[in-house]
């Protein structure tokens, strides 16, 4: 019989991800595939511009920065936080998020004669991206933060 470690994985497997892993990021994977294609049959491109993508990319960097502080600061347990970020981050997110449809995006709109749009686009996604997930992380932090003040408040009364 082969020794497991505490994930359930064979000891000294490391980075191998065991069944409940793959069914984690497989099943937040599948929602946020479905989330996403939600949104883009719903949302039209405003004056030939695929908004969907970009707001679909720019809500989700945000989300992936807030998610990334909560669990950093977790007091959960290790194991709690990974399945979470494997669920939420790499399973949800990461099907939500599709930065390959940016591409093709910024690719369609070069073609269609649009260079400069093009560029604007997809510079203008990662760039509001990134932005996003800082603002996510700083909100996380903020409520961290928010949560400890009434923790302590409420244990001085």
């Amino acid at each position: 019989m082969t020794p497991t470690s505490e994930s359930g994985r064979p000891a000294g497997t490391g980075a191998l991800p065991g069944w409940r892993s793959l069914a984690l990021v497989a099943l937040g994977g599948t929602v946020g595939t479905a989330l996403r294609e939600a949104v883009a049959l719903t949302v039209p491109p405003l004056a030939g511009v695929p908004v969907a993508t970009a707001g679909i990319n720019v809500s989700g960097a945000f989300l992936l920065g807030l998610l990334l502080e909560v669990l950093t600061c977790s007091r959960d347990g290790d194991a709690r936080s990974a399945d979470l970020g494997l669920l939420l981050g790499t399973g949800l997110l990461g099907g939500f998020t599709t930065y390959s449809a940016l591409a093709v995006d910024a690719n369609l709109l070069l073609a269609a004669g649009q260079p400069g749009l093009s560029v604007i686009y997809a510079v203008g996604t990662l760039a509001l991206g990134a932005l996003a997930a800082f603002l996510g992380i700083l909100a996380g932090a903020a409520a961290r933060h928010r949560r400890s003040r009434n923790v302590t408040a409420g244990s001085q009364r």
